[in-house]
């Protein structure tokens, strides 16, 4: 397993502002590993709890009588499972010498952000975990930092652990497969989602073949022969439990024409290839869903890069062409990426258009490769994959 010392820095830090902290995030994206590590670090007694395991949930038959003592570190894992507990959670963070510091791992956003925002109101904060990003393998990696042909990897394979890590790309596609279908034959069940595995397959396959694109419900619908309403579930589903997500349009307010739906993209590249049923790279780059697959690795990493939170995070475009993949607003300012396949980029009126019409601090053309950053206009800079976190900088604009 690859260090992830940001993400370990900034529960220590949350911990250090609040009683509870929930680390949110799909399963077998290393929640329960960093909690690990976290707790290995931790100055003081730790205690970890799997909520699925049967020993303890037989230890937590009485919650309260065995939380109650407890001081230092405390680690529910797949909390979601026991809605019960965030009652106590509550009165366990009002004591007033705060004695124990709880950190609960989750793999559901609706079910436990509605029990935490009902219970826990000003005592959570909240921290996503994603897969391995571009800067953390290039963090791994030390003075060799991040190559082309790791940066191919992660894109090929997608962020989660094992399939990244995987001896050989074989076993990273034999292991994509299973997390699949456990996804839909267990996962979702235990969630209580009660929907048929082949329906869900589906339509997530149908969803890997509109990734990049504006979510157009109707047209899916009458692909599966149900309704939008159905469909639109289906997609709370998958965006509920990180498997799928939406990125919302930018409105001007220019009178133009402008986009209204949002895109969607499936979370994880791997994930993505293993439904569209590309094996290596070479079927990769021959596929037609070969640049959504890029852009949507990099606004992925651009988004987590940059911590912007709902609201903060769009694309732009309008019914004339013009367009821009992604648009982060926050504390005042505006920059924008657009994202091409190619190692040359070359500046286009539409980035011209985009910069002008949306008033950007900055404009960055994301390519391929690594290397140093270079100009390409004023207010244009071309930014290789591998050098995004040095582009950026901190997290606040420039």
């Amino acid at each position: 397993m690859l260090p992830r010392q940001v993400h370990l820095d900034r529960l220590v830090e949350r911990l250090s502002h609040f009683p509870v902290v929930a680390l949110l995030g799909p399963r077998q994206v290393g929640k329960t590993t960093l909690a690990r590590q976290l707790a290995a670090s931790w100055d003081g007694p730790t205690r970890l709890f799997d909520l699925e395991d049967p020993d303890d949930q037989a230890r937590l038959a009485d919650p309260a009588f065995v939380l109650r003592p407890l001081t230092g570190l405390v680690v529910l894992d797949e909390v979601q499972t026991r809605p019960d507990l965030f009652p106590l959670l509550r009165v366990l963070a009002d004591r007033p010498d705060s004695p124990a510091r709880f950190l609960i791992l989750g793999s559901a956003a609706p079910e436990l952000l509605q029990h935490a925002a009902e219970s826990l109101a000003g005592r959570i904060a909240f921290q996503e975990l994603d897969g391995f990003g571009l800067d953390e393998l290039a963090a791994a990696r030390g003075l060799h930092g991040i190559d082309a042909e790791w940066i191919d990897r992660r894109w090929l394979r997608g962020g989660f652990p094992r399939a990244l890590l995987a001896s050989d790309l074989a076993t990273s596609r034999e292991w994509r497969e299973a997390f699949i279908r456990t996804y839909l034959e267990r996962d979702l069940p235990q969630l209580g989602i009660a929907l048929p595995a082949l329906t869900l397959r589906r339509f997530w396959t149908m969803l890997a073949h509109y990734h990049g694109q504006t979510w157009n419900s109707s047209d899916i619908a009458r692909s599966l022969g149900v309704s939008d309403k159905t469909v639109s579930r289906y997609l709370d589903i998958l965006e509920g439990t990180y498997m799928a997500y939406r990125l919302l349009p930018w409105h001007t307010n220019l009178g133009k024409r402008e986009v209204k739906a949002p895109k969607v993209y499936l979370s994880d590249t791997g994930v993505l290839h293993s439904l569209l049923g590309i094996g290596d790279t070479d079927a990769l780059l021959a596929h037609p869903k070969c640049g959504a697959s890029w852009e949507g690795l990099i606004v992925r990493e651009i988004i987590r890069r940059s911590d912007a939170r709902r609201g903060e995070a769009f694309f732009w475009g309008v019914h004339t062409g013009a367009e821009l993949d992604l648009l982060i607003v926050k504390n005042g300012h505006r920059r924008g990426f657009e994202i091409k396949l190619t190692r040359s980029p070359r500046i286009t009126a539409a980035m011209r258009s985009a910069r002008d019409v949306l008033n950007l601090t900055q404009l960055y053309v994301i390519c391929h490769g690594v290397g140093s950053p270079w100009p390409l206009s004023e207010g244009i800079t071309a930014v290789p994959a591998g050098s995004i976190a040095a582009a950026l900088g901190s997290n606040d604009p420039p």
